[in-house]
């Protein structure tokens, strides 16, 4: 097991850990935008950058890295919160205040690094995408890949193909729901539900009448899982009242 300092605090960490896991693990809060447990790492955001040093390296040379996906290793050290990791992050911030100018996540994350406003040109069409990239690996986790990143600049944004209803998309939601700024607009109904442009039919729990998944996510899922769509036209009450009458039967039979 890998043993390594953060800011002075001795970590022990499993081998195949980051620096992230080895920072929350000191007890060291290290800002993050792209990160989500349960994703592949990536480091887009570049605002978990820190400082790390090896073992066999020279006393006074340390390496910028990001912390998220930078793999730990035995005798390393690592600073969070020297200066040139403040002012790298202090420039990250800056960047993307300009970029998302009204967006309240970043207001209060450049605030904590005493950055008002941004000393750039602000975006002339100011978006709450900070194009941190989670909603486009979440669907591609999934497997559906029905939205990616399009153009550069300015212009830059996340969209479907040619920015038209996408015909993979199954309507899961899973890109709204992780997108840290609630930048992707949907409308969900007890019928329908719109997102990306596209239109999809709720199926209801057949007891309760109430929405529980998009057909076009229930046929995907039973896909390629094997289960038949009818479980998944189930609420989550509905399979724990029917997992409790399971049991009650089995407590019957075994009297």
């Amino acid at each position: 097991m890998p043993t390594l300092a953060v800011n002075g605090r001795r970590v022990e960490v499993a081998p195949d850990a980051t620096i992230l896991d080895a920072a929350r693990a000191a007890g060291v809060e290290i800002p993050t935008l792209c990160q989500f447990d349960g994703l592949e790492p990536w480091g887009g955001c570049r605002l978990c950058v820190v400082e790390m040093s090896q073992a066999n390296w020279d006393d006074d040379w340390f390496k910028v890295v990001t912390a998220c996906n930078h793999p730990v290793a035995d005798g390393m050290t690592v600073v969070t919160d020297s200066q040139r990791v403040i002012e790298t992050r202090r420039v990250v911030l800056d960047l993307l205040l300009a970029r998302c100018p009204e967006t309240p996540l970043i207001q209060n994350i450049a605030r904590k690094h005493g950055i008002e406003e941004t000393s750039y040109t602000p975006n002339p069409e100011p978006t709450d995408c900070i194009l941190c990239g989670l909603c486009t690996r979440v669907c591609d986790h999934i497997g559906v890949s029905a939205i990616s990143s399009i153009n550069r600049g300015w212009g830059r944004e996340i969209a479907p193909p040619f920015n038209q209803p996408p015909p993979d998309c199954i309507g899961c939601l899973a890109c709204a729901e992780i997108c840290p700024t609630d930048h992707i607009p949907y409308e969900t109904s007890n019928h329908r539900r719109s997102i990306w442009g596209k239109d999809f039919e709720m199926l209801r729990d057949p007891k309760t009448g109430q929405a529980v998944i998009t057909k076009a996510q229930a046929e995907y899922f039973a896909e390629r899982s094997g289960v038949p769509i009818a479980y998944f036209e189930k609420s989550d009450a509905s399979k724990r009242r029917e997992m409790a009458r399971t049991f009650e039967n089995l407590q019957a039979v075994k009297q």
